[in-house]
């Protein structure tokens, strides 16, 4: 035996030694009541089942702890001894019931969502409200920004789930596909592709200035990798909505997400070009660091993008 298994008293672990909590409260019922069956009563078991939980405790402790008789259950010397010991068992294990459950209230009571731009635009918000009905005290605040920046937000802790749109999953994350999109070109009514009677090629549409999103964004990812490279921007944007309000005027072609053309399609504020020879599809990805899967409201807000 080592020297801190005879400092402790005998071998094996502490949970092998000490009785468990059950126990422990209902020899702290026996004591107060003075009698085996209404401590049964009082901790919800039957008295054969209280019965055995002493005799098994004393089986562990190798003392005897409750005297009894038709009159009634009496603590033992050692019985009242062992009683003090785990009043104070007792009252640290309900010390620790209140801080975890104040940190699962902290825990519930926020929560930090990183997105990109197009689901934090166009996915995000009915998501939110949705979840709001179904946690009205939890303050939520939401963090958009490109794929590279989502992924940077949950590896520095600064959100809880994350929301992208690229091709792959960045380092250090899980995942999981929630959503498909489909990538459209896109023109204002005057521009000469508006009046094309035929599709346009996707080496046209490569070697075009496009009005594309900044490196990092899930959009350009996509449209890069599918078209083996791309012209010179004729113009870089931040956002879904500045790029998509520059097609609107007439600057130029743009590619973006059939999620965020609906209504300018419909109004004829902008129009539709078909493109052959690629497929410009994508999976709208849920992330979070890696071995750490969502939980209180996170996961509640993931379960609620399946629905």
């Amino acid at each position: 035996m080592s020297q801190a298994e005879e400092r402790a008293g005998g071998g094996g672990t502490l949970a092998h030694r000490v009785p468990d909590l059950g126990a422990l409260e209902l020899l702290l019922a026996v004591a107060r009541l003075g009698s085996l069956g209404a401590a049964a009563r009082e901790v919800g078991i039957t008295q054969p089942a209280a019965s055995s939980r002493i005799r098994s405790m004393e089986r562990q402790l190798g003392v005897a702890l409750v005297d009894r008789s038709p009159r009634g259950s009496r603590l033992t010397e050692s019985g009242a001894l062992v009683t003090d010991w785990a009043r104070r068992v007792v009252e640290a294990a309900e010390a620790f019931d209140v801080g975890a459950q104040a940190l699962r209230h902290r825990r519930d009571s926020r929560l930090r969502v990183a997105a990109s731009m197009t689901i934090a635009e166009y996915l995000l918000p009915g998501w939110l409200l949705a979840l709001r009905a179904q946690r009205p005290d939890t303050a939520v605040s939401l963090l958009a920004g490109n794929s590279a920046a989502v992924a940077e937000r949950l590896l520095a802790d600064e959100a809880d789930l994350g929301f992208v749109e690229g091709l792959t999953v960045p380092p250090g994350l899980d995942s999981a596909v929630i959503a498909h999109d489909r990538l459209i070109v896109v023109v204002a009514p005057a521009h000469p592709w508006a009046r094309r009677r035929r599709p346009l090629a996707a080496e046209e549409l490569a070697a075009t200035p496009l009005i594309l999103r900044e490196r990092g964004s899930g959009t350009r990812q996509v449209l890069d990798v599918a078209l083996g490279g791309l012209a010179r921007p004729l113009i870089e944007l931040s956002s879904t909505t500045a790029v998509k309000a520059s097609a609107v005027s007439g600057a130029g072609p743009a590619v973006l997400s059939e999620l965020a053309v609906g209504e300018e399609l419909a109004m004829r504020r902008l129009v539709s070009i078909p493109v052959e020879g690629v497929a410009l599809r994508r999976d709208l990805r849920a992330v979070w660091p890696t071995g750490h899967r969502p939980t209180g409201p996170a996961r509640e807000l993931l379960s609620l993008t399946r629905a």
